[in-house]
């Protein structure tokens, strides 16, 4: 059999296309492989980058926990000292919180009594050491703070029958007995 020359030229020609083809298919690859380390080590940088973030996170959150230990163990193995009020901004009526005994738990952490009524923060705080109030004039609003042992209790509220407070005043400063003075009106009789 005899060899048709156009048949091995279309024959080169395929093979060059095929080739030529596979050249281009390579080049792609190179391009993808490329872009694919890029992107790979860009993942490796953020990666590394977010570890040592967490890891100075969980440094700074066990430190955090080692200076509220090492504070809770002075809290409670000093003598007790009178503690900073803070100041409350417009709050219209005090939280309820359960009565615990006024002399509280010896040696235990500070407990927050929040009295929302007058008769309670009354009878808690009889005879305290220790007692801060102060008094907004805009919102008609009491806070007083007082301290027995590791108890700190806290009225918020409106005064408390204010006429009592009047009559208790003008009793001391006018050195007369609360039952001589009435609230009301004196008149003149015809």
């Amino acid at each position: 059999m005899a060899e048709n020359p156009g048949s091995k030229d279309k024959a080169l020609e395929a093979l060059d296309f095929i080739i030529n083809v596979l050249k281009e298919h390579e080049q792609s690859l190179d391009k993808s492989i490329d872009e694919l380390a890029t992107v790979t080590e860009q993942i490796r940088v953020t990666t590394d980058g977010l570890n040592g973030k967490v890891e100075e996170i969980e440094e700074k959150t066990n430190n955090l926990q080692k200076e509220v230990t090492n504070l809770m163990g002075k809290v409670l193995n000093e003598p007790k000292k009178a503690l900073p009020t803070a100041t409350t901004e417009d709050v219209p009526q005090a939280q309820a919180t359960p009565a615990l005994s006024p002399a509280g738990v010896p040696g235990g952490p500070f407990v927050i009594l929040r009295c929302k009524h007058w008769e309670d923060f009354q009878a808690l705080a009889m005879h305290v050491p220790t007692l801060s109030f102060s008094y907004k004039e805009d919102g008609k609003i009491l806070h007083a703070d007082a301290i027995r042992g590791n108890q700190i209790i806290t009225y918020i509220g409106a005064i408390p029958n204010f006429s009592k407070i009047l009559k208790a005043w003008l009793s001391r400063e006018l050195d007369i007995t609360e039952h001589n003075i009435l609230e009301g009106f004196l008149d003149k009789s015809k």
